[in-house]
């Protein structure tokens, strides 16, 4: 389905379009970052904040952990400053570059269990398809983000693959 080398390149593209959208939201005063603008998760900083939560949950799933939520919360608040948020994200996206770089083929190969929400319902996927998700959950609320941007007036770089530096 997929490979070691397409998890790196989507680790890299990753990082690439969260550094894009913090750059642009660096335009932005708090205030914008947290205005409602009408999309799933209301704001900028919320939406953006989803993100760096989701990947920590799935990343730490990937790794081995069947229950995240026990010790990651998801807050769509929190960070709630601008500077400790893009901190945090600089350091999530390198630990998702790392998890990419360590993988081989048969890493992805198998399955993750874990334990959703309240803890009691066990899922069971597969390990390649739980990767996959990984990089099209984040590429799904970027583009809500890369619009709420533009729309505001900020210019976030391209979304293309094929522009990836």
């Amino acid at each position: 389905m997929i490979s070691g080398e397409y998890c790196r390149l989507m680790a890299r593209y990753n990082s690439w379009q969260n550094n894009s959208l913090v750059t642009a939201a660096d335009g932005l005063c708090d205030a914008g970052r947290w205005q409602d603008r009408g999309a799933f998760f209301q704001s900028i900083a919320a939406t953006l904040n989803h993100l760096y939560w989701a990947d920590a949950i799935m990343l730490q799933r990937l790794m081995g952990n069947p229950r995240p939520e026990e010790t990651l919360g998801h807050s769509l608040t929190s960070p709630s400053d601008w500077d400790d948020f893009k901190m945090c994200r600089a350091q999530r996206n390198q630990d998702i570059e790392i998890w990419a770089a360590q993988l081989d083929d048969t890493d992805l190969q198998g399955t993750i269990i874990w334990y959703p929400g309240d803890g009691a319902t066990r899922l069971e996927r597969p390990t390649a398809l739980c990767a996959a998700e990984l990089s099209n959950h984040q590429t799904h609320h970027r583009g809500q983000v890369h619009a709420i941007l533009t729309a505001a007036g900020a210019t976030p770089e391209p979304t293309d693959l094929s522009k990836l530096p």
